[in-house]
């Protein structure tokens, strides 16, 4: 009896171990999100066989492969047949290569982006196939979005547009959240948030056609808190929260909504020297005195450091991001949520999951450890002036 047991045993372990590993094998280099799916099962077996019995344990083990299996299944790819997707921000970085990616797939590619005449959009032109229309959309603006999809949807007439990426966005300044000014704060929003939120409710019509997809491109520092980024990362939370919503919203059109959360990689969203010399310059110019005085010069001026961090530990190697949206575009049964890059998916876990002191003491040990201190927290007889 305990023979049959034991064999038994090993076939209900051995069954769904090897469906989910045939599924996991097969559509592994689909997207970078199903390693964390494994990642996840895995612990969960542990839990399994260490807190349960071992029959208990086994059920729920097979039972979670099942339910893998049957959820991993459906990640087959569809075909592309020139689908049309539009893609903002399409003049550099991400959404430059992006563009260029889904335009080498086959897809039917629409670049928005913010300087038609400019270096990105002439490249653009020039290297990618006839598929590809560049599109003057600065999200910003409303006037430019509404024309824009004037011309998609004349381009496209009857076909519907199968997929809008909401990828253009800025970072700011990267600062202390009290020495932003409110302006870099407003900037963010307007580019980040609400030229995304105007860009899907200009375009929902074209994917409410097709049933196609909504993909916004959030951030990791969207969902973990990350010093330095009180306007970006509030601008990218929103992005989180709005898609969120649209996907309850919108599952009865059959659009389905994507978020992007990706970690680190080496864009130009970070700006140039000579950028990053007028944003503190004008965080100087308009900063009120008391505080200029209780942080000081020195420390004000140490902030693009933060910039420095933040370049030197990016990838430069975008193909985690760009398989993932190509994944989230084109799988039959996409994830809701993406997390391309390094450490991302665990710093997304661990600021969910963790207590905040113990969240805060990982993230001041990993982004603030050689930060230097204000001047009135460095000097312990400081006291301000009198005003």
């Amino acid at each position: 009896m305990s023979t049959f047991f034991s064999d038994t045993t090993w076939i209900c372990l051995a069954v769904p171990t090897v469906l989910c590993g045939t599924v996991f094998c097969k559509y592994k280099k689909s997207s970078g999100q199903l390693w964390n799916w494994m990642v996840c099962l895995a612990g969960l077996c542990a839990v399994c066989l260490l807190i349960l019995s071992p029959f208990w344990g086994l059920i729920l083990f097979s039972l979670s492969c099942f339910l893998m299996y049957t959820y991993l299944s459906g990640q087959e790819l569809l075909p592309v047949d020139q689908k049309a997707v539009l893609v903002t921000g399409g003049d550099c970085g991400l959404g430059h290569a992006l563009c260029k990616y889904l335009d080498e797939l086959g897809f039917t590619v629409f670049a928005g982006v913010l300087n038609e005449n400019g270096p990105g959009a002439e490249e653009l032109r020039r290297t990618c196939s006839p598929r590809l229309s560049v599109l003057q959309m600065d999200v910003t603006k409303p006037v430019q979005i509404k024309d824009a999809y004037s011309k998609v949807a004349a381009m496209l007439q009857d076909r519907g547009l199968w997929a809008v990426v909401n990828n253009a966005g800025v970072l700011g300044f990267p600062s202390d959240g009290e020495l932003l000014p409110m302006t870099d704060y407003k900037q963010c929003m307007a580019v980040n948030f609400f030229g995304t939120v105007e860009v899907t409710k200009t375009f929902l019509p074209l994917l409410r056609k097709s049933k196609g997809r909504l993909v916004n491109v959030s951030s990791m520092g969207g969902g973990a808190p990350m010093a330095k980024l009180a306007s970006y990362g509030s601008s990218k939370a929103a992005v989180t929260m709005f898609s969120s919503v649209m996907r309850i919203e919108l599952s009865k059109w059959g659009i389905k909504v994507v978020s992007i959360q990706p970690g680190g990689f080496r864009t130009s969203i970070a700006g140039t020297s000579d950028k990053w010399e007028k944003l503190e310059k004008d965080i100087l110019d308009h900063l009120p005195a008391e505080v200029q005085e209780d942080y000081g010069q020195d420390y004000i001026l140490s902030q693009r450091n933060f910039l420095l961090f933040i370049n030197a530990g990016a990838s430069t190697d975008f193909s985690p991001v760009l398989r993932d949206i190509q994944h989230a575009i084109s799988a039959k049964s996409p994830f809701a949520y993406y997390t391309p890059g390094k450490a991302a998916y665990l710093w997304l876990c661990l600021a969910f999951y963790l207590p905040i002191g113990i969240y805060n003491y990982f993230a001041e040990r990993n982004f603030g450890k050689d930060e230097p201190m204000p001047r009135a927290l460095s000097m312990p007889n400081y006291k301000r002036k009198a005003t």
